[in-house]
């Protein structure tokens, strides 16, 4: 229910406002520009504390998509923290700034762990994920107003669509600027991605970058097993398509690579899309190898086990 109507007697309307906290947090940032590049080796400490925050949001609800969460770790590590032109403090039209789009949105706890740690809001909010009020719901919307987010994508299958518009629009406006794009290959057997991918290369649209997170895995099984993709690569070049591949996706040097080499083919008459080969549940090895957790939570054994193998000197959890 909207805030400021009348409620019915015995129930309370959810409080969207901004607290102090995070209010102090938007201040502290206001003449914040464009993020600090980091180094790889920081980067690398950074992958494995957003494993770590991964775990400990779907476990503290028993709730939320842990598997394709650690799969696509060093995508956003390198995309937020290497590739992508931003500035804070965040603004919805992000006017001269590259756009970033999250598609299958139930990937969640990488995308707000991310943003988290790159300084979009405070890092003590990732404690309410998937709880009653919070602004980090299962899926990502934005009639709350978290700060990085977009477009709601819940469904599937949309974030191409939408990710075109705002690359056309960015054209028109004589901004120079990229847009990037993640999708689930299981998302891929919803048509409008089809729809979508046509339109792009008929209308010519080159000032984006799409990533497919090629983990092989979806909720029932394998996307083998479930419908086949079959020779994807093919596929998106008949599609008219500029078609990278990268088999190693979980090796953050070799992403950083791949999206700069994208970069790269931009502007050139065609869309660029990424095959980034990953592993579903990575750096968690009783993750790995299965569709299992792809919506699963850890229980408090599993949750220390795999604390065990994400190691970090002196971590920086919430």
């Amino acid at each position: 229910m909207t805030k400021g109507k009348k409620q019915k007697s015995g129930t309370q309307a959810p409080d969207f406002s901004i607290s102090v906290s995070q209010q102090k947090f938007v201040n502290s940032h206001a003449n914040k520009s464009k993020r600090m590049s980091k180094s790889i080796e920081e980067l690398k400490s950074l992958t494995t504390q957003i494993r770590r925050d991964i775990l400990r949001m779907v476990h503290a609800v028993n709730s939320g998509h842990p598997g394709g969460s650690l799969g696509c770790t060093e995508y956003f590590a390198a995309l937020y923290g290497k590739v992508m032109n931003y500035k804070l403090p965040f603004t919805m039209e992000g006017k001269n700034e590259d756009h970033f789009y999250l598609s299958n949105g139930h990937i969640s706890p990488v995308f707000y762990s991310t943003l988290a740690r790159f300084d979009f809001f405070p890092v003590a909010e990732l404690s309410t994920f998937r709880k009653l009020n919070s602004r980090l719901q299962g899926h990502p919307t934005t009639h709350e107003g978290l700060e990085g987010v977009r477009i709601a994508s819940g469904s599937l299958g949309q974030g191409l669509s939408v990710a075109l518009g705002v690359a056309q629009g960015k054209k028109l406006d004589g901004d120079n600027s990229l847009v990037y794009t993640l999708h689930g290959d299981g998302e891929l057997q919803e048509g409008q991605v089809w729809e979508a991918l046509m339109y792009a290369a008929a209308k010519k649209v080159d000032n984006i970058i799409s990533t497919i997170d090629f983990n092989g895995q979806q909720i029932d099984g394998s996307t083998e097993n479930v419908l086949s993709l079959g020779n994807l690569h093919a596929k998106l070049e008949a599609f008219g398509w500029t078609v990278l591949e990268e088999k190693n996706g979980n090796d953050l040097e070799a992403v950083i690579g791949i999206l700069e080499r994208a970069k790269t083919e931009t502007g050139k008459g065609k869309p660029v899309i990424i095959i980034l080969h990953t592993e579903m549940g990575n750096g968690v090895d009783y993750m790995m190898g299965t569709h299992a957790w792809h919506g699963k939570a850890p229980n408090d054994e599993q949750l220390d086990t795999a604390f065990k193998q994400l190691y970090l000197e002196a971590p920086a959890d919430y």
